[in-house]
């Protein structure tokens, strides 16, 4: 299996704000653009070929014991440990990015929303798709009122600014997974709900945060329309009385499912408000 050649040149308007300072990790448009394969499983074929797999978004509303048996396999997916990786391109990583991330599981401080459950699988395309361990997987987003923390105002809300909330990563285990809990993202003018990400290797950790490294993978991911239109229109996301861009109308979202970003969701109960765990495997080429 061959990747897509295309390269994918997608600029996202309102996360390409020239008055706005960008981080430190902006993508060199002078080289040629990394790929990366995002997909929902790994699987295993004869022979001991293992193919890191596009799988489609998956919602699913199932008991814990379903949830349990979906864990299980995609535990046993991600000890594959050789195989071809399909890539997929890269995207922007707009306006909104900071330097040094805060390491941490849990990013939500003190921002209302429903609860989210992070697991991603990172897998190495340069070594046979194996897991990649010790890479950091840093996630942002914008809060219930479509804010993000060190630019507070751009979506037309007051509150306060620390600079930090719903922002973080952590590194990954020896399986190259990790886990963060946060809340589902509000809206912003012109943009689809979605979260940011990057991957990072060879970062030094400090007390709370890290130095150094290589960003081997920007990305975003994104959610079922169905499920995120139910939340959007529930308290405290309905606050944000600024209009919504749909998945369908996204400048970034392609459509691709998994493959593009769009997040494997599990019910942790049953309402919305109850939360949901989200799943992703993301390839990366750290050669």
């Amino acid at each position: 299996m061959t990747g897509n050649t295309e390269n994918h040149e997608i600029l996202d308007n309102s996360d390409n704000n020239d008055n706005q300072q960008p981080g430190r990790h902006r993508l060199d448009k002078s080289m040629k653009r990394r790929r990366v394969l995002i997909g929902g499983s790994a699987v295993a074929a004869a022979g001991g070929l293992a193919i890191a797999g596009m799988a489609s978004a998956d919602t699913t509303t199932t008991s814990e014991s379903s949830s349990s048996a979906a864990e299980a396999k995609a535990s046993t997916s991600s000890s594959a440990t050789s195989g071809v990786c399909t890539l997929n391109a890269e995207v922007t990583e707009g306006p909104y990015s900071l330097d040094g991330a805060l390491v941490r599981e849990d990013i939500r401080e003190d921002k209302e929303g429903f609860e989210v459950q992070y697991t991603f699988t990172v897998v190495d395309q340069a070594n046979d798709c194996a897991p990649l361990a010790d890479a950091l997987v840093e996630i942002w987003h914008c809060d219930a009122l479509g804010e993000y923390s060190g630019f507070v105002g751009g979506n037309g809300h007051s509150e306060e600014d620390n600079g930090t909330f719903l922002r973080g990563g952590q590194m990954t285990d020896e399986n190259g997974q990790c886990s963060i809990t946060s809340i589902w993202p509000g809206h912003y003018v012109s943009r689809a709900v979605h979260v940011h990400m990057r991957v990072h290797t060879e970062v030094t950790l400090t007390d709370d945060s890290y130095t150094g490294g290589d960003v081997i993978h920007t990305g975003q991911l994104f959610f079922d329309a169905d499920i995120n239109e139910e939340i959007q229109a529930t308290s405290p996301y309905s606050a944000n009385t600024t209009k919504e861009t749909t998945l369908a109308n996204d400048s970034i979202y392609d459509d691709g499912g998994a493959s593009s970003g769009l997040l494997t969701l599990t019910a942790l109960g049953s309402s919305v408000s109850d939360g949901y765990k989200a799943t992703l495997t993301v390839g990366v080429n750290s050669a």
